[in-house]
Formats: structure tokens, C-alpha cells, sequence
């Protein structure tokens, strides 16, 4: 057998082939791009985030901000818990966003760092952790729905304010002198903890809702907000920050720690169903059956591929394996030898010598081409294939001219 050479594609036609292929998602990807610079070019510039007094957003609080600054009040905004803690000193309103970011080393050190200063400590809509830390004795109850509420309290703040757009959580305690303000369903949404000696109070809002840009200059909201952010001339906005340096932990939880209890199992039944499912499809449905092909390829367009693809492999090893192995399934029967033996040197090459009137090579010459190394190059392949071709010619022929029976061995 002799193997067709191959040629090389041409580097435009394997450069147009590879931009057929791939333009579509070329495409998307560069239009998937562009829209991200365009929405990032279009949402940069003044926006900061959620209760940013530097941003202008619905959710933003710009407009709380420069209300404060005309009525004199300084605003500094910090983002670590260092920052607000050495900022935060005597005569100052602290102003933590988002307290439910912090980890309990933040909140203890931040506390211990403001607790025996003079001023005012507001946080919005703390939570457990937030609250053991700031708040001691004050418990967490179920949100309400955020509307507009009363003040229904003797706190002056409020009762100036009037109504204001309240709800969230709620808040209860059992501390003398707190101040209960906006209840729903009889729990406040504002408490204000008084301050202890030397110390600073404490004003827990259920929600942030009034502080945002679109609803301060709704109701009573603006005025609530300026008294309880404008006690002190100075005020320190505290926005927390996952990138905050003090905020890794070395117990930082995992992905499992972070799906809810009740979400394991349900994964956990997923998980275990998938299992039976592959276990299903993969199972054996009984024995193969043959099946017509739409298409019947030759016999020897398949040997030309297969001899291409040894070609482009430099599979000259399998591709003399093949020459071989064919060959002697062939000559076995010829020769009277079994095909259970027709790969057995011994057995076989015996046969052949026996066979070979006019013998090419002696038996030393036939157990290398029938059981040989592999050729070196391509040309002692073809070589090879033209050896093997003769010999099983010649055996043939010799069968041909003088036939006789032989047992099997």
C-alpha cells in the first residue's frame, strides 16, 4: 500500500477559514465590549454609590449633604474603620451606612474607639452583630413596611420633624431614658439611646429611605434628617468597604457557609438526583444493533484516510503494524496455518519457507519483513508495502499453479 502525499493549506486559505469560523463570536465579544465601555463611560463621573453624600443618584445623598453644609456642618467621608475611629472625636456625629459589612473585630474596635467620646453615633438599620457591639440590650424585630409615620414621641428631634418616611426594622429595649420614635406595629423604627457618661448616644434607624436624594425633600424628612445628623458641627460618613484591609478575617467563611440551611438539602437532593441520572443514561440498554448508514463510504477511500492520517502523525510504527498484521491474516489460510496462529512466528514463517519455491529471502529474511522493526522513514515504508505485496503474490500464484491441501496446525 503507498500513501498519497498531502499538502500544506495556504496561509490566506487557512486565515479565511479560521475568520468563517469564528467571526460570529468575534463578533458578539467586540459588541459585548463596546457596550461595557459605552454603559461604563455613561455611569462615570459623578456617581459614588448607595447614600454617597458625593453622589447625585436617586439612592445617593448629595442633597443631605450640601443641606448640611448650609447650616454650617462639616462633612468628611471616610471608608475604613481606622479612618472613622481616628476621625471621630470629641464633639462629632458618626455615621456608619452600611454596619452590617463590618466584622465583630471592626464594630468592637470602632466602639471602643468613640464609646468614652463625646458626640453622637448614628447606624442604619444594624443588625445583631451591629447591635451587641453599639447597642447592648437592644433587641431586632421583624421589619415593617417603609411609609410614612408619626413621630409618636417625646424625642424633640422627631417632634419638630413631624411625619417622616420610616419603617424596616424595628428595635425594642428596656433601657430607661431610650427614646421610641415612628413606631410600626408597636415597636419604634427610630430609638435613640441616651448617652452614658462622657459618652455618646446612640440613633438607630430601621430604614435609610429618608436620606436618600429622590425622598428628602418629602415630608419631614429633611428637617429629621439635619437634627439627627447636624447635632455637632462636624460629622464623620462612614461608608464601609469590602476592600477595607481590616476586614479580612482569618474564619472567613466558605461557599457551603454561605448557602442557607434550608438550601443545602434542597442541593444536596439535586445533587443526588443528578448522580441516578447519569448512572440512568449511562446504564446499557442490551446488545448493539447493527444500523444502516445513510452513507456508505468505499472501502478504500477509508484505507486512503487512515493512511493520511499515519502520514500526518509520522505514525510509520502503526502504519507498518497494519501492513503486517493484514498480511498475515492473509497468507495464514494460504498456507495451511490457523488464523489463531497467523501472527505466532514460529508457527507461521515455518509455513511460508515450506511454501516459497523460488523463495525471495530465507526464513531470517521473512521474519523481518513479516515481524520486523518499523521503517525508519517513509520510503522503507512504501519499500515495505511493495516487499509485502510481492510476497503475498507470490504465494498466490504458487497456489494458483500447483494446489495442494495441507492440515491445519
Amino acid at each position: 500500500m503507498t500513501t498519497a502525499p498531502t499538502g500544506a493549506p495556504a496561509p490566506a486559505s487557512t486565515v479565511r477559514s479560521l475568520w468563517t469560523r469564528f467571526r460570529g463570536p468575534l463578533l458578539a465579544l467586540l459588541l459585548l465590549v463596546v457596550s461595557g465601555v459605552v454603559l461604563g463611560a455613561l455611569q462615570s463621573g459623578e456617581q459614588h454609590g448607595r447614600l454617597d453624600p458625593r453622589s447625585a443618584d436617586r439612592t445617593g445623598s448629595r442633597a443631605l449633604s450640601r443641606l448640611l453644609a448650609a447650616h454650617g456642618i462639616s462633612t468628611q467621608v471616610v471608608t475604613s474603620s481606622e479612618e472613622a475611629a481616628a476621625a471621630a472625636g470629641p464633639g462629632t456625629t458618626l455615621l456608619v451606612t452600611e454596619p452590617d459589612l463590618l466584622t465583630p473585630d471592626q464594630l468592637t474596635g470602632l466602639h471602643t474607639a468613640t464609646a468614652h467620646t463625646p458626640g453622637r453615633t448614628v447606624l442604619l438599620a444594624p443588625r445583631p452583630p451591629a447591635l451587641e457591639a453599639f447597642a447592648p440590650g437592644v433587641q431586632m424585630e421583624r421589619p415593617a413596611p417603609t411609609s410614612v409615620r408619626r413621630p409618636s414621641c417625646s424625642l424633640p428631634d422627631a417632634r419638630r420633624a413631624g411625619s417622616a418616611l420610616l419603617g424596616g426594622l424595628r428595635y425594642t429595649t428596656a433601657v430607661d431614658g431610650a427614646d421610641r420614635c415612628y413606631p410600626g406595629a408597636d415597636a419604634p423604627t427610630l430609638l435613640r439611646l441616651p448617652a452614658p457618661d462622657n459618652g455618646r448616644d446612640t440613633v438607630l434607624l430601621g430604614s435609610a429611605d429618608l436620606l436618600y436624594n429622590h425622598h428628602l425633600a418629602e415630608h419631614g424628612n429633611a428637617s429629621l434628617a439635619l437634627q439627627l445628623l447636624g447635632t455637632h458641627k462636624h460629622l464623620v460618613w462612614y461608608l464601609p468597604s469590602v476592600s477595607d484591609p481590616s476586614s479580612a478575617q482569618d474564619d472567613q467563611r466558605g461557599f457551603l457557609d454561605l448557602i442557607p440551611s434550608g438550601w443545602r438539602w434542597a442541593l444536596l437532593q439535586l445533587a443526588f438526583a443528578a448522580v441516578l441520572a447519569a448512572l440512568w443514561r449511562a446504564r446499557r440498554l442490551g446488545p448493539l444493533v447493527a444500523e444502516r448508514l445513510p452513507v456508505t463510504v468505499p472501502a478504500a477511500e477509508t484505507t486512503e484516510g487512515h493512511a493520511r492520517l499515519y502520514e500526518q502523525a509520522h505514525a510509520r510504527d502503526r502504519a507498518a503494524d497494519v501492513l503486517r498484521s493484514a498480511t498475515r491474516t492473509r497468507l495464514a489460510p494460504l498456507v495451511g496455518v490457523s488464523s489463531a496462529h497467523a501472527h505466532t512466528a514460529d508457527v507461521l514463517l515455518p509455513a511460508l519457507h515450506a511454501h516459497l519455491t523460488s523463495a525471495p529471502g530465507t526464513e531470517t529474511g521473512l521474519h523481518a519483513l513479516l515481524f520486523g522493526p518499523a521503517p525508519a522513514d517513509g520510503r522503507a515504508l512504501v519499500h515495505l508495502a511493495d516487499q509485502l505485496d510481492a510476497l503475498e503474490s507470490s504465494i498466490v500464484s504458487q497456489e494458483r499453479h500447483a494446489p495442494r491441501e495441507h492440515p491445519d496446525r
